[in-house]
C-alpha cells in the first residue's frame, strides 16, 4: 500500500473545490470552500437543452476545470495537469505524483465509482487521490464520511477512461503552491468582476442572467417535455439542492463566498451584491422545491410560480452582478 500522509479531508459539498482543497491545504494553502469557488470564478447558469436529451438541465457553475484553472491563475499558482488516451501512461502518471508523496486531482465519470449507490453518468466529476495498493484506490470525495473513500482499480480506470459530455482524457493534475501565499484584495476583485461580467455578457441565450430568463420561460413546458414526470422533476430539484451544489444551484456557495469578503473589503458594492445573492439563494431553494412539488402532484401551478421567481431572479442576479463590476473602480 502506497498512501500520502497527513491529508486534510475536511467535510465539503462540491466536487471540484472538493479535490483543490486536499491539494492546496497539502501545499500549505488553506481556504475556505466558499472562497475556493468565488476565487475560481465559479459561479454562473446554463439551460441546457436538446433534443438528444431526455429532460432539460440546469447548470449552475462554470464547466468542469474551468474554475480550478480560474483559481490557479488568479492565485499565480503552478497549474501541472497531464492528459493522455493511454490508460496505461494515465495510470503511471498518478501512480509517480502518489509515489513522491503528492495528492493527485482527478477528473472522471462517477458512474463508475464504486462508492455512488445512484448510478447517474456525469464525466465532469473530481476526486483527490491520495494513495492505492495492489486492489483499490483511496480518494477524498463530497458527500462522504470523513471525505474519505476507496474504489476497485477497474472501476477508477473505466471512470477515467469515459467518454461523453464534459469527460477529459485521463485528466490528473496537481498543483505548486508557495507555503505562504495570502489573499489580496486585488485577488478577490479580479475573481469577482471576471465572474460578472462573464455573468452579465453570455454569447448565447441560454446562458448567465439570459438563461435564467430563458429557464423562467420554458419551466412552463416541463410537464409536456417528459413522459415521466415523477421521475424527472423530482430529480432536476435534488441536482439542484443536493448534488454537490451546496445548495440552490451554488447561489449558498457564492453568498457565502461574498459574506467572507465583506470581512476583507469594506465597499458598499460588495455588500450590495452579498445582499442580493443571500435572497437569489432563497429562491432558487423555493425555485427547487416547486418544480419538485409540479413533478409529484403533476399541477401546472407550481411551474408558473417558478417561471415567476426565475424572472425574477433574471433581475435580481443581473442586479448583484453589475454592483460586484463597481468593484474595478477599486484597482
Amino acid at each position: 500500500m502506497t498512501m500520502v500522509t497527513g491529508i486534510d479531508t475536511r467535510g465539503t459539498q462540491h466536487c471540484e473545490t472538493t479535490a483543490l482543497g486536499v491539494l492546496l491545504r497539502h501545499q500549505g494553502l488553506d481556504l475556505s470552500e466558499p472562497m475556493l469557488f468565488g476565487l475560481g470564478s465559479g459561479l454562473s447558469f446554463v439551460y441546457w437543452d436538446s433534443k438528444n436529451m431526455g429532460f432539460p438541465f440546469l447548470g449552475g457553475r462554470v464547466r468542469p476545470f474551468d474554475l480550478t484553472r480560474n483559481l490557479a491563475a488568479g492565485l499565480g499558482v503552478e497549474l501541472l495537469v497531464q492528459e493522455t488516451a493511454s490508460p496505461r501512461r494515465a495510470w503511471e502518471n498518478v501512480t509517480a505524483l502518489i509515489d513522491a508523496g503528492c495528492p493527485v486531482g482527478l477528473q472522471l465519470d462517477s458512474y463508475y465509482l464504486d462508492y455512488f449507490e445512484i448510478k447517474v453518468h456525469f464525466g465532469g466529476h473530481f476526486v483527490a487521490m491520495y494513495g492505492y495498493d495492489d486492489r483499490v484506490a483511496y480518494l477524498v470525495d463530497t458527500g462522504q464520511p470523513r471525505g474519505t473513500v476507496s474504489t476497485s482499480l477497474t472501476g477508477l480506470a473505466q471512470a477515467r477512461a469515459a467518454r461523453g459530455p464534459m469527460t477529459a482524457k485521463h485528466r490528473s493534475f496537481t498543483i505548486n503552491a508557495p507555503r505562504s501565499l495570502p489573499t489580496s484584495q486585488e485577488q478577490i476583485i479580479d475573481a469577482m468582476t471576471a465572474c460578472a461580467n462573464a455573468f452579465l455578457n453570455p454569447p448565447i441565450a441560454n446562458l448567465g442572467y439570459r438563461g435564467i430568463e430563458k429557464a423562467g420561460k420554458q419551466i412552463r413546458t416541463w410537464l409536456q417535455r417528459t413522459d415521466n414526470p415523477r421521475r424527472d422533476l423530482p430529480q432536476t430539484a435534488l441536482l439542484m439542492e443536493k448534488a454537490g451544489t451546496g445548495g440552490a444551484l451554488f447561489r449558498n456557495l457564492y453568498r457565502d463566498f461574498l459574506a467572507e469578503c465583506t470581512g476583507l473589503l469594506n465597499n458598499s458594492h460588495l455588500r450590495t451584491g452579498h445582499t442580493l445573492y443571500t435572497e437569489a439563494a432563497t429562491l432558487w431553494t423555493e425555485v427547487a422545491a416547486l418544480i419538485e412539488q409540479a413533478g409529484e402532484s403533476g399541477e401546472t401551478q407550481s411551474l408558473i410560480r417558478a417561471s415567476t421567481i426565475l424572472d425574477d431572479l433574471s433581475h435580481i442576479e443581473r442586479e448583484a452582478m453589475q454592483a460586484l463590476t463597481r468593484l474595478a473602480e477599486l484597482r
